[in-house]
């Protein structure tokens, strides 16, 4: 009853825009959008619609032109591919495999996935998920995961300043079971509003034990700068990717497990600074994840100039079923076709 009242008394924050390739940020950042859940990133009807323009000739032949710049400008950049790192340890999920992930939190039907339709019903969507990309891709297996908002930005400082709820463990363990019904892998996902890493992950040190759990961490809900979250996009420095995965290597040596994945949200330039800088280490697979939204044009725009032009290990794409953040979504062949190859799909 207690975490049913905090949840009703916090502001929940709304997903910011995401950017264009341009690394100039909007003058005037959206506000949170007010919820009654306590889930952060739940698909806001307002920060997230674009509004529809009729077609014509002459938008198909702009359309056309920037595709043509922006492959020109992708040819340059597919030197950098594949980045030379730790050969992989027995047990690494990533390059051999692709993971196919549902996101959200099981409190609130809006923020995604995960917690929008019923546990049996959300299972099935992700076992045809699975399946499509397995005939998509017959030479990459696919492992199903779902991946869970244990630490929840709020637009609220709460009883502690922090803006920020931590789930309960039952949550997790409810998660978790979901997880063992399909094989699935589970991902803790962290947004510490105005906490930090360090306070928050040794929290979760006993999940992250078990060989199925993993880790991801949210750049833009880290108010490290001040403000709140959802009013302003946060940022993560080379260094907090570096705690993340040391405090993950740990785990992974002092519990003999296989190498853990990493999964890094980004869709701004400032979300991640001095990416030169994180240290790659066999024991922790890096995803840096395109967290961005809109046309498949604007997407992959995104995911060119702060996914493939920061070259960090791995790579990941958002796609959501909801056709105010992706219309039209990006089919599968299109993302099949990008370089570097796609290894984590999250779906919202």
């Amino acid at each position: 009853m207690r975490l049913a009242l905090a949840l009703a008394s916090l502001a929940v924050v709304g997903p910011l825009v995401a950017q264009q390739a341009a690394p100039a940020r909007p003058a005037s950042p959206p506000a949170a959008h007010p919820a009654t859940s306590a889930v952060a990133r739940q698909g806001s009807d307002t920060t997230r619609r674009r509004a529809a323009r009729p077609d014509s000739a002459s938008a198909a032949r702009a359309r056309a032109a920037e595709e043509r710049v922006l492959a020109s400008r992708d040819s340059a950049l597919d030197a950098l591919w594949p980045v030379k790192g730790p050969e992989p340890l027995p047990g690494a999920i990533l390059p051999a495999n692709r993971i196919v992930a549902y996101y959200g939190n099981p409190l609130s039907k809006r923020m995604g996935v995960l917690g929008e339709y019923a546990p049996e019903e959300m299972l099935r969507m992700l076992d045809a998920e699975v399946e499509a990309w397995r005939a998509a891709d017959p030479a990459t297996p696919v492992q199903p995961a779902l991946h869970l908002i244990a630490v929840v930005a709020q637009g609220a400082p709460g009883r502690d300043g922090k803006y920020r709820l931590r789930m309960p463990d039952t949550l997790i363990e409810r998660v978790a079971q979901w997880a063992s019904t399909r094989n699935a892998l589970v991902f803790l996902d962290v947004q510490v509003g105005r906490s930090t890493l360090q306070e928050e992950l040794p929290r979760l040190a006993g999940f992250l034990a078990r060989p199925n759990f993993h880790l991801g961490i949210d750049p833009e809900f880290s108010m490290k700068n001040g403000g709140i979250p959802g009013q302003r996009i946060g940022t993560y420095d080379a260094a907090d990717v570096n705690y993340a995965a040391e405090f993950l290597q740990g785990i992974v040596q002092n519990h003999k497990l296989p190498p853990k994945v990493l999964v890094v949200h980004r869709f701004t330039r400032r979300g991640l600074t001095n990416y030169r800088d994180i240290r790659l280490r066999p024991e922790v697979q890096i995803v840096m994840h395109m967290d961005g939204f809109g046309s498949p044009t604007l997407k992959r725009s995104t995911f060119r100039s702060f996914i493939k032009a920061e070259p960090v290990q791995f790579v990941g794409w958002k796609q959501f079923y909801k056709s105010r953040n992706d219309s039209p979504r990006t089919s599968i062949a299109e993302i099949l076709r990008l370089n570097p190859k796609i290894l984590y799909i999250q779906y919202q």
